[in-house]
């Protein structure tokens, strides 16, 4: 996910009278929080490991609350089908299974 806050930060840039080297500096700037801060996030993570399946749990239940309440409702007003709505959204998840399953043998 670094290329596309780089090429974010850099796209908004080049229309703006910043050098290449510029640019190209503030795209790396943006991903320099990453290395910086994961000594400690590993430290945090082995001090809370007890409880890191509810936070997975509950990271898991907001990402099904946008799936389902957020992108199923902007695709039913795009298509006004539930049937193409719940399809694809099947099919997608027997794909997801099937590479999962190929993947784990």
């Amino acid at each position: 996910h670094n290329v596309p806050e780089g090429l974010a930060v850099a796209i908004v840039m080049l229309g703006q009278d910043f050098t290449l080297l510029e640019i190209a500096l503030w795209c790396i700037m943006t991903s320099l929080p990453q290395p910086l801060m994961a000594v400690p996030s590993y430290l945090f993570i082995e001090t809370f490991l007890p409880i890191l399946p509810i936070g997975l749990g509950f990271a898991g239940g907001a990402m099904a609350y946008v799936a389902v309440f957020e992108l199923a409702l902007e695709a039913y007003e795009e298509v006004q089908s539930w049937l193409a709505v719940l399809s694809v959204g099947a099919m997608s998840g027997l794909c997801m299974r099937a590479v999962q399953e190929f993947l784990h043998d």
